[in-house]
């Protein structure tokens, strides 16, 4: 095989000067994900499934409205569009026959059609009357009891969840270092009242400094931490100043 030339670029240590700066922040734990759940729809509550600390997957039936009237209105519609669809097929024989003119069939197909989409209509009402979980995650809260009231208009939340392990730390520093901070910068951190250490990395920084406090917010992703938490930590920073790369070759096989 023959050789390939390859071009590689280095840095030469000894003209890199790399300055760190550690800068202090205080952060709070929040969950990944949050959701106040509510029907989007009114009725009378018939059962839940879930309650406080309930550990729920994406898509689980959460709690149900009472819904018999739908269900009794769909099977009405079910059998008239079983009757319309035999219409249809009917005088569509007769056509093929040239019994009957395109029109006449075209009011027994817009019959057929109208009844189908007035269940897809009916389906998608049902399904308002059933809350599901949006993302896995814990039920940390639940507002409702067998046979409460509740109303589409006011969009009284039904529950609260977050996600079970994922968290997000919300760092907060002086506004005089916003430009020492880059994503990526690691943060070292306790959470108040303990003395195990945590490492993470910043992975977003807020676009403007809150006015109240003069102070900048940073994100930083961690796990399992108890939501409301708080404490604090370091961003450590760094500056490489004077790099001077070098671009040389080299032989790869």
């Amino acid at each position: 095989m023959k050789n390939a030339t390859l071009p590689l670029v280095v840095y030469s240590l000894l003209s890199c000067n790399v300055i760190a700066k550690d800068i202090y922040a205080t952060f709070t734990v929040h969950a990944e994900k949050t959701a106040n759940l509510a029907f989007n729809y009114s009725g009378i509550v018939k059962e839940f499934n879930v309650d406080i600390m309930s550990r729920v997957k994406k898509g689980e039936v959460l709690a149900t409205l009472y819904n018999d009237d739908l269900i009794a209105i769909n099977n009405a519609s079910e059998i008239n569009r079983k009757y319309a669809e035999l219409d249809f097929k009917r005088h569509e024989k007769l056509l093929a026959k040239k019994l009957i003119d395109k029109a006449q069939l075209d009011k027994f197909a817009l019959a057929y059609d109208s009844i189908k989409a007035k269940i897809e209509i009916e389906k998608t009402t049902y399904e308002k009357t059933i809350l599901r979980a949006p993302f896995d995650g814990v039920i940390t809260r639940r507002m409702i009891e067998d046979g409460d009231l509740v109303s589409a208009q006011r969009m009284s939340t039904a529950f609260i969840m977050q996600s079970e392990h994922n968290r997000i730390l919300v760092a907060e520093f002086d506004q005089k270092y916003h430009v020492d901070v880059k994503i990526g910068d690691p943060f070292i951190y306790h959470v108040d009242g303990e003395e195990k250490q945590h490492n993470g990395h910043i992975y977003r920084i807020y676009p403007s400094a809150n006015t109240d406090n003069r102070k900048v917010a940073v994100q930083v992703a961690a796990k399992d931490l108890k939501v409301g938490l708080f404490g604090d930590g370091i961003i450590v920073t760094s500056e490489n100043i004077d790099e001077n790369p070098v671009s040389t070759d080299a032989e790869v096989e």
